[in-house]
């Protein structure tokens, strides 16, 4: 204990400490600054205590933006857990592979492996090439229906033509459903990139022709297709959870997103994944955890839809809830940028407290800014926060100065501090 002590008051020598009474009088402070047209919700909660030390429309319905990938994430480790490993499969109906001829077809299934690339399969092939494969007498298949055929989010979310575009949503993936190609264009070089119409034919077309570019002979065609019961696995490429929700949270990946959120529906249903088993996923790990569940509207995976609601009340209760998951926390946790060091908050609160401390989601549309996660304060109490702004007036930038700001005041709370 006297060791604790004397740790402390070194700690507090080298850090400037503010009790809660002057840490709301800043915030508040702050606050008052903002456009008289802003609208403001905040919760800033201790979960060891339950103490909340500062709200303010907490309870109020606002759009999330990304912060609704804090819900995509949390539910998807609660329902598959961390080393589940989201995979791409190639397999095959000749059960006997020992004559170098695959006398029958190949099939690359997708089981929600958004990650899956033109290098993955690659390494597909060379495995055939190890077994020996010089020939395949069939066709070559793909089959994308561990998730429905709903590819773009226009066909499922009411009024999402006006947002934001994302190549087809999809269990099968391949270099995230997209050609990029490089053209000279009036004397310039351009990116053009162009979505792919089927993901299921494109993956089987990319398949086919490097199949033959690697000396494999193929004597069908490539098509659309169900993999039957009975085949057999040679080669499969997989992601683990933990990873993919570290590139969807750090980086605020809107595709990775929305692939997981109909994966999460397939994995909690046992059947086909669509986007409404999806949502009844999320809906039900907000109820079944005793989070506050009213103005609750998830219909997306990523945020970027505008119909997309929540409170912050319930976004501290989805951060709760997790904080206090002993078997997923850590990789969640993990998950979340670091302030001042990667991702979405490589940039901010350098050089303060709040640096390499506090771990967060951002969300951003036009007229919204969000940010949500954990922090720890000087003397080592866990803080929950969850800042939400919708605007007409001033931009992201100068939103999300204002969020650093109330951050890096909390990072300096201490319980031992008190007004003079």
């Amino acid at each position: 204990m006297k060791i604790k002590i004397l740790f402390f008051l070194l700690l507090t020598n080298l850090v400037y400490c503010i009790s809660k009474e002057e840490a709301v009088t800043k915030i508040n402070k702050i606050l008052a600054s903002l456009p008289a047209n802003t609208i403001s919700g905040i919760i800033v909660y201790n979960p060891l205590t339950q103490d909340t030390i500062f709200s303010v429309n907490e309870k109020r319905q606002m759009t999330p933006a990304s912060l609704t990938k804090l819900f995509t994430t949390a539910v998807a480790l609660n329902i598959m857990g961390e080393e589940h490993q989201l995979s791409t499969k190639l397999f095959t109906d000749d059960m006997n592979l020992s004559d170098k001829v695959v006398n029958g077809n190949l099939y690359i299934k997708g089981y929600g492996n958004p990650t899956f690339s033109d290098f993955d399969l690659q390494g597909m092939i060379n495995e055939l090439i190890s077994k020996g494969i010089e020939k395949i007498t069939g066709n070559i298949i793909g089959d994308d229906t561990y998730l429905d055929n709903i590819y773009t989010r226009e066909d499922w979310i009411e009024g999402e033509g006006s947002n934001i575009k994302l190549p087809p949503i999809s269990a099968l993936v391949l270099d995230r459903n997209k050609t990029v190609t490089r053209k000279k264009m009036r004397k310039r070089f351009r990116y053009i990139t162009e979505m792919a119409k089927d993901p299921a034919i494109f993956a089987a077309n990319r398949l086919f022709t490097k199949l033959k570019e690697n000396n494999i002979e193929v004597g069908g065609n490539s098509q659309k297709g169900k993999t039957p019961d009975k085949s057999i696995l040679i080669s499969q490429k997989s992601i683990f959870l933990n990873e993919l929700i570290a590139l969807i949270n750090k980086h605020s990946d809107n595709f990775l997103a929305e692939c997981l959120f109909k994966t999460l529906g397939a994995e909690a249903t046992g059947e086909q994944g669509n986007s409404f088993y999806s949502q009844q996923a999320i809906q039900k790990f907000v109820k079944d955890n005793n989070i506050y569940f009213y103005g609750t509207e998830i219909v997306d995976g990523s945020g970027i839809s505008r119909s997309d609601k929540v409170t912050p009340l319930t976004i501290n209760g989805v951060l709760e809830k997790m904080y206090f998951d002993l078997n997923h926390f850590d990789a969640f946790y993990n998950s979340l940028s670091i302030a001042g060091v990667d991702g979405t908050l490589r940039g901010r609160m350098s050089g303060t407290f709040a640096e390499n401390n506090f771990r967060g989601k951002t969300g951003t549309l036009n007229g919204v800014s969000g940010l949500a996660g954990y922090f720890t304060t000087p003397d080592g109490e866990d803080y929950i926060v969850t800042i939400m702004f919708e605007f007409t007036k001033g931009g992201w930038g100068y939103y999300r100065d204002i969020q650093d700001q109330i951050v890096e005041v909390l990072s300096e709370l201490s319980i031992y501090s008190s007004d003079q």
